[in-house]
């Protein structure tokens, strides 16, 4: 028996195999400190739990539009321009099982069997993947760490081709925390318009920025770039709802038409009781976001600060989103209990077995030379797994 060529294409995720050898050993009683997560350590808030316990109350547990109930893609349309100065009617939105979902539907409605969509890199790992499924070819740009880790218009220019349906930006960015600015934004929305490329803007961690640094949605320079601009985002970052599942996207009506007639098809509504949640949480009181931003932020700045003081090992100070990428080229080659650090993947395995600190090897994002490390955290464990990792370091030969 023959199987999908396509899925079997598909990589599993690292991130999970190592989320899975570590819960492995902190079910076995280790002393485990994760910097693997991609989700808010926070509570969600009170008032957005509250109406999930309403919509059960009156019996909001049926069936919705496939693309969402109406209620929730005006509360969407409300937000986008209050946030991002974007109009949109709401037969150009969709409400999706998760901003992943979002992608997943786009992918599937704007690629044809050979199109090309650039994904620049450090990427999330899963855009490759749900470009794959599309039955797209990704194509990679890399970006530079002393560029920011942003992409170069000139290298840009020289990768498009007839080829060429979408670019992926990524801003706040998961893995690197890079934001692109307007002037930047501007260029490659230039490169977009004259070429006709789709742009998917993916602004899940927009509510999460730090020092004065601003979110713009590209979609929002102008009418040209707005009707080739998907933009998706969703409740999971800004409201700690990672397993509500609730994400949305925006953009072009004959698009979005497509996406709805996917998903129709696919999962039918996402789940009633957390679309009704995720109503009240966008309509709802934010104040609660700032004070979160500041703990990341305090968090931010002591990762950055103790992972420069660790000789071999170096960062960029994020702008955006919880996560660093740290450099531990100087490491590779190095090694410690009788293994060599081959590999971001060895220098992971290493640091979980000897050290019992679990990482995500940037190889997993398209960097080798890189680990993520999350912080979204508490601070004591942050200073416990950087300590850990300082040592490891140390023991190196």
């Amino acid at each position: 028996m023959e199987l999908s060529k396509r899925a079997q294409k598909i990589s599993a995720s690292l991130t999970l195999a190592i989320s899975a050898k570590a819960n492995k050993l902190k079910a076995a009683g280790e002393d485990v400190v994760s910097f693997g997560a991609g989700e808010p350590d926070f509570d969600t808030p009170e008032y957005i739990c509250e109406a999930a316990r309403e919509a059960l109350e009156v019996g909001f547990t049926r069936y919705t539009a496939a693309s969402g109930y109406e209620d929730l893609k005006n509360a969407v349309k409300d937000k986008l321009k209050r946030d991002n100065n974007l109009e949109y009617d709401t037969d150009q939105i969709i409400v999706s099982n998760g901003a992943k979902h979002s992608l997943f539907n786009t992918f599937q409605a704007i690629l044809n069997p050979g199109d090309e969509v650039i994904i620049p890199v450090p990427y999330w790992l899963t855009y490759p993947e749900t470009v794959k499924m599309g039955g797209g070819k990704p194509v990679f740009i890399e970006t530079k760490e002393e560029e920011g880790f942003k992409i170069n218009i000139e290298r840009l220019q020289e990768m498009v081709n007839e080829k060429t349906k979408a670019l992926i930006l990524n801003s706040p960015s998961n893995p690197t925390g890079s934001i692109y600015n307007k002037e930047e934004l501007e260029a490659i929305a230039k490169v977009a318009v004259d070429n006709e490329i789709i742009v998917v803007s993916d602004e899940i961690y927009e509510k999460i920025v730090y020092d004065g640094n601003e979110h713009i949605s590209i979609a929002s320079l102008n009418e040209d770039i707005k009707d080739l601009t998907i933009v998706i985002n969703g409740v999971s970052k800004a409201y700690a709802m990672t397993g509500w599942r609730i994400g949305y996207a925006a953009g072009p009506q004959e698009i979005i038409e497509i996406m709805s007639n996917i998903q129709s098809h696919a999962t039918s509504n996402p789940n009633s009781i957390a679309q009704y949640a995720s109503n009240a949480g966008l309509r709802g009181d934010h104040s609660f976001m700032e004070e979160r931003r500041n703990k990341f932020s305090e968090r931010r700045d002591y990762m950055y600060d103790k992972i420069n003081s660790i000789e071999g090992l170096s960062c960029l100070k994020p702008g955006g989103a919880f996560y660093i990428m740290m450099n531990i080229e100087d490491i590779i080659g190095k090694n410690i209990a009788g293994e060599k650090i081959q590999d971001s993947f060895s220098f992971a395995e290493q640091l979980l077995e000897v050290k019992k600190v679990a990482v995500v090897p940037g190889v997993a994002f398209g960097a080798d030379n890189f680990i993520r490390l999350s912080y979204a955290n508490s601070l004591e464990n942050i200073k416990e797994g950087l300590q850990r990792i300082e040592e490891f370091v140390d023991e190196l030969s």
